[in-house]
């Protein structure tokens, strides 16, 4: 089978990775994919943001799946201009896709299917937004309502953070995403995700993975799209499980009520762990990244049969089967991440990573220089992901694999996994 994958980062080099597996795989191409991308498919030059592009490429080469990785695209509407032609795509389409694309939107959805989630308000202008923190305090949650590239939510302890939360939205910091901003209850409690593979109407939920979204060790410093990762959750019992489980059932069966496509692909649930039980802080239309890079590794069964199932609305064919054993991914980020960094500094030490048992590394901003050197080309480098039988095992590996890797400006934080020890 002919696959196109659309995106860059490290979270389509390990849908890449996974898919490459298969043994019915044919031509794999990534568009625009990365250097890591580049050893085991074909990187084309075709822009994932152009429908008219995309299925040129596609009818040129015989694509029959489409696996579309980022959010832009699936808010773009790609997946719908490619299943217009007949072929089979894993992402939802645009009006869905606004699942992720519109917070406001997404909060709306929740309350209207009764899916557990934190009390919130819209506000389109400085004035009502100012008024409402006014209203409610801190501590508060501030969201652009738009994509941010995972950046556009200011968690505030007090009030002089939120107001300058609100400020940065209005005053374009987030660019166009934060044109209508969302103020959230704050919930408290651990945080963790579970993907699910929807389609019409059914949902088959993925191990539940934790993310480290703050820059600096011990949860320090600003908002990032992710420093590390690992899977399972230890803090998830059975029962909260179930729980988790139950809301991504009824949200998939909520896709059929309000979209005439209904939804195929992945969401994201990110969860609240309160004392009440899971609540929802909110759904991504796609898989999370660096939580892709802790999931596709324990995927033990065959991803393009199930990728290709829920394309098709068979979910009952995914077979999906998962490695018991733990997962951590640390990022290996530029310097001055999630700020302004430099690129082009030259990565060396990756075959030694690489060539660890049981660890895998994925590209997420990294290029081929004129000299075919190896270099960064983005504030999130690589993710270096390491399998053991236990979560101490996994961390050492993990961690042993990142001191082989070096360039330049390298930051990463030295904690990642370890809430689960």
């Amino acid at each position: 089978m002919n696959v196109l994958v659309l995106g860059s980062g490290g979270r389509e080099h390990a849908l890449t990775w996974a898919l490459s597996r298969s043994e019915n795989i044919g031509d794999l191409f990534v568009a625009p994919g990365n250097g890591g991308t580049a050893a085991i498919a074909q990187n084309v030059t075709v822009d994932p943001l152009n429908a008219d592009e995309v299925v040129a490429f596609v009818k040129e080469h015989g694509i029959e799946l489409v696996v579309i990785g980022p959010e832009a695209p699936l808010v773009a509407g790609i997946a719908d201009a490619v299943r217009a032609e007949g072929v089979s795509v894993f992402g939802p389409n645009q009006d869905a896709a606004q699942l992720e694309g519109s917070k406001s939107f997404s909060k709306e959805f929740m309350l209207a299917h009764n899916l557990p989630t934190a009390a919130y308000k819209k506000c389109v202008t400085l004035e009502e937004a100012m008024d409402y923190l006014h209203e409610v305090g801190a501590p508060i949650v501030v969201k652009a309502d738009g994509l941010a590239a995972g950046k556009g939510v200011i968690v505030a302890d007090d009030m002089e953070t939120a107001e300058e939360g609100v400020r940065s939205c209005f005053d374009g910091a987030f660019g166009d995403a934060g044109a209508v901003v969302v103020i959230e209850e704050m919930l408290v409690g651990p945080e963790c995700s579970m993907l699910a593979f929807l389609a019409d109407g059914k949902a088959s939920c993925m191990p539940c993975s934790q993310d480290h979204k703050r820059a600096y060790d011990g949860d320090k410093g600003p908002n990032t799209g992710g420093m590390g990762a690992y899977s399972p959750v230890p803090c998830v019992d059975a029962e909260t499980e179930a729980a988790m489980q139950k809301v991504m059932a009824d949200a998939a069966a909520a896709t059929m009520e309000d979209f005439a496509a209904g939804y195929r692909g992945v969401l994201y649930g990110g969860f609240m762990l309160t004392p009440e039980g899971p609540k929802l802080l909110e759904f991504n239309a796609r898989f999370g990244d660096p939580e892709t890079q802790v999931i596709m590794p324990r995927l033990a069964s065959d991803a393009l049969t199930a990728f290709k199932a829920v394309a098709d609305g068979k979910i009952d064919e995914i077979g999906a089967e998962w490695d018991p054993r733990c997962a951590v991914t640390v990022v290996l980020a530029s310097g001055g991440y999630p700020g302004s960094y430099e690129k082009g500094k030259v990565i060396t030490g990756i075959e030694d990573a690489a060539a660890m048992d049981d660890v895998i590394v994925f590209h997420a901003g990294t290029a081929v220089n004129d000299a075919g050197q190896l270099v960064t080309s983005g504030g999130r480098v690589l993710t270096v992901t390491a399998m053991g039988d236990t979560f101490a095992e996994a961390i050492a590996r993990a961690y042993e694999a990142c001191d082989k890797i070096d360039f330049e400006g390298k930051q990463l934080r030295l904690d990642i996994g370890k809430r689960a020890l």
